[in-house]
C-alpha cells in the first residue's frame, strides 16, 4: 500500500510511443508518482515489473510479445506484489470481467483522461480496484450472466439450437431435428449471434464454449 508521503512507483507498459509518453508526463506532473520504467511490449514490461516491483504496472491491453493478460497471470502465478491497471480500446463487459477475474487490480479504456488515469493509479496503489463508472453497468451485467452460467442468456430453443451448431448440423438439419421451417432456425441463429455478440457460426460456438452454454 503507498503511503502519502512517498511517490508510487509505476511501470508504463503500451506499444503507442506517443500514447505511453502522453501517460507518463500526465502521472509525473502530479509529483506523487515515479515512474520506474517505460515499455513498448509485454515482455520488456513483465522484466521490468520482476526488476522493480512497483506498487503498479500501467499496461496496455494488447501488447506485442505478451499481451497485458498474459502478464497479470504472471504476476499472479509469481506472487509479485505488483498491482496491475490495464488498459484497452474495448470497453466490452466480457472483456473487462476476463480481466478482473485473471487478478487485474483496474481496467481503464483508452477515453480515460488523465485524471482519471491518475486517480486509479493511486486507488490501485492503495489496495484498492478501478473501474470506470460507464463500465461498471455493463461489468455487473456480465457477472450476473456468468454468476448463473449464463443458462438464462438463451431461450431452450435457442439452447438447442446452438447445441446443434457444436456439433456441425446445417440449418436444414437443424430444422429437421426440431420439425422447424429453416427459416424460422435462421431466426434463432441470428438471435444467438446478437445474444452472444458473434457474427458467424465457429465464433457463436467458440463464445457459448466460453460462457458454458455447450460442453
Amino acid at each position: 500500500m503507498a503511503r502519502e508521503s512517498q511517490p508510487v512507483t509505476v511501470v508504463v507498459g503500451d506499444d503507442h510511443p506517443m500514447y505511453r509518453e502522453g501517460v507518463v508526463r500526465a502521472m509525473k506532473d502530479t509529483g506523487r508518482i515515479q515512474i520506474v520504467a517505460e515499455v513498448g511490449d509485454g515482455r520488456a514490461a513483465l522484466d521490468a515489473i520482476r526488476e522493480h516491483q512497483p506498487a503498479v504496472a500501467l499496461l496496455d491491453y494488447r501488447m506485442p510479445e505478451l499481451d497485458g493478460l498474459a502478464v497479470v497471470a504472471a504476476v499472479v502465478r509469481d506472487e509479485l506484489p505488483t498491482r496491475v491497471l490495464l488498459l484497452s480500446a474495448t470497453e466490452d463487459p466480457a472483456t473487462v470481467y476476463e480481466a478482473l477475474a485473471a487478478g487485474a487490480a483496474g481496467y481503464l479504456t483508452k477515453e480515460s483522461d488523465r485524471d482519471e488515469i491518475v486517480a486509479a493509479v493511486i486507488s490501485c496503489a492503495n489496495g484498492g480496484g478501478y473501474v470506470p463508472t460507464h463500465v461498471a453497468s455493463g461489468l455487473a451485467n456480465e457477472v450476473r450472466q456468468r454468476s448463473r452460467g449464463d443458462a438464462t442468456l438463451l431461450s431452450p430453443r435457442e439452447a438447442e439450437v446452438i447445441k446443434f451448431i457444436a456439433e456441425g448440423l446445417s440449418v436444414p438439419d437443424i430444422a429437421k431435428r426440431l420439425h422447424l421451417a429453416p427459416t424460422t432456425v435462421r431466426t434463432h441463429v441470428q438471435h444467438l449471434y446478437e445474444k452472444l455478440g458473434v457474427s458467424d457460426r465457429a465464433a457463436a460456438v467458440a463464445e457459448a464454449m466460453r460462457r458454458r452454454l455447450v460442453e
